[in-house]
């Protein structure tokens, strides 16, 4: 080796480590970035061909910084619910403006916020992207069909009741009423007096409460009569009330023995009835149908008749009155929920996570994101929880992968190292000046 190829040598050392103190530099720059994944400087010997043969002694270096994209950080809890951590190998998918027409870009940073849209944005302005499902909960065919995740899309849900479970006991020795006839002589008319009589509230279509009157009269041995009549404005439902009725009986120990609605068989026994409240068009209702269960038969795990007061132990009526949006929640397989205030909740969104056959080959780009490269291969949507591609974690974000011990302790290897390339370079020189003296 020529004492200028000495020198050039120096010169790539120089080189080398001032990309490695670059490289610890970021690294310790970054230290609390969510999301960040701590580079590497990778050093490689480069040497120079001479008569078509490498000479050993002549061996320079060149060092470039390498990334672990998929290196899992620790994660941490938050307390909003859409800071999002990643447990796996996927990366969100993420677009530099409010539109889904540009290049996607890949991050794993989580700490996302609503704008003044709705739409989910990291702390880099990244725009998160996802499949928007149809009112049956299921994503767009196509999985490359990607919108913005926006929660404010929603205003409010409500839904109408369509079972009611009743538990009650009619008192055994209740006087029977030999005259009651439900079409000339009913309870709902005033005709005949009820000997047990309950008001059961549900719920429309429109979220409004409705009030159902369930009134029983007891007309032969185990034997009685049930009406259920609506007790709102009369101009809400069409024809007359009671619009619904019928004939329960027991057996001699108390427990139900069969429910018939009015015109019915009765076989098989059954102690569900269905009936419908015929909405009228002034109403602004469509008609609604009711599955009213009052027990199950030969048991008393509903309507029984034992010798003690009548009385409605308990009324269970699904559907919800009309509730705003109270917040959103994030399930582990990217499912992104709205929840209202009447306690129901609806899925709005699912976020995919992309994975890549090379990871690793991703070119980084400002905001902590990365864009594909032919390395790095095409991207792989996938549902989270699938194909490799981890889970989401709600309210926890994942913390930077970097060790300042480790980056100190390569800041002072790096700094060693390049003082001593330094004086290659000036021992080079000295013995240049050497040779120089000779001439003299």
């Amino acid at each position: 080796m020529s004492l200028y190829g000495a020198m050039m040598t120096g010169v790539a050392g120089l080189s080398a480590n001032s990309t490695a103190l670059s490289v610890a530099s970021s690294n310790i720059a970054n230290v609390n970035t969510v999301g960040y994944k701590t580079a590497t400087s990778d050093f490689a010997t480069l040497l120079a061909a001479a008569a078509g043969t490498s000479d050993p002694s002549s061996a320079g270096v060149v060092a470039t910084a390498g990334q672990n994209v998929t290196q899992q950080g620790l994660l941490t809890t938050t307390s909003s619910s859409t800071d999002m951590a990643i447990s796996g190998n996927g990366l969100f998918i993420v677009s530099q403006t409010p539109s889904t027409a540009g290049i996607n870009e890949y991050t794993r940073a989580g700490s996302f916020t609503s704008d003044a849209s709705g739409n989910l944005k990291n702390s880099s302005g990244l725009y998160l992207l996802g499949w928007k499902l149809d009112t049956s909960g299921k994503p767009p065919t196509n999985p490359n069909d990607l919108s913005l995740i926006n929660v404010n899309n929603l205003s409010g849900k409500a839904v109408a009741s369509g079972k009611i479970g009743l538990q009650a006991n009619l008192q055994a020795s209740a006087t029977t009423v030999g005259t009651y006839n439900v079409a000339t002589n009913n309870m709902a008319s005033g005709a005949v007096t009820p000997d047990f009589q309950r008001t059961v509230s549900i719920d429309d279509s429109q979220g409004g409460t409705q009030p159902l009157e369930l009134s029983f009269v007891k007309t032969a041995a185990n034997t009685w009569a049930y009406e259920v009549s609506y007790r709102g404005a009369a101009g809400n439902i069409t024809g007359s009330n009671p619009i619904g009725s019928g004939t329960m009986t027991f057996n001699s120990d108390g427990s139900l023995a069969n429910v018939v609605p009015t015109g019915g068989s009765g076989t098989p026994a059954t102690g569900t009835i269905s009936l419908t409240v015929p909405w009228s068009a002034a109403s602004g209702l469509s008609s609604q149908a009711l599955s009213v269960n009052m027990g199950t038969v030969g048991a008393t795990d509903g309507f029984t008749q034992y010798d003690t007061a009548s009385t409605l132990t308990s009324a269970n009526v699904d559907g919800a009155v009309y509730g705003s949006v109270s917040g959103i929640s994030i399930s582990s397989d990217g499912t992104v929920s709205a929840n209202f205030s009447n306690g129901l909740s609806q899925a709005v969104f699912k976020i995919p996570l992309a994975t890549f056959a090379n990871p690793d080959g991703l070119a980084e780009v400002s905001g902590n994101a990365y864009t594909t490269t032919p390395d790095s291969g095409t991207p792989i949507v996938n549902v989270a929880s699938t194909g490799g591609a981890g889970t989401i974690q709600s309210k926890e974000l994942e913390g930077s992968t970097v060790d300042l011990a480790t980056e100190f302790t390569n800041l002072i290897t790096t700094q060693r190292a390049y003082s001593a390339c330094s004086r290659i370079v000036t021992t080079a020189s000295q013995m240049l000046d050497e040779l120089l003296q000779m001439s003299h």
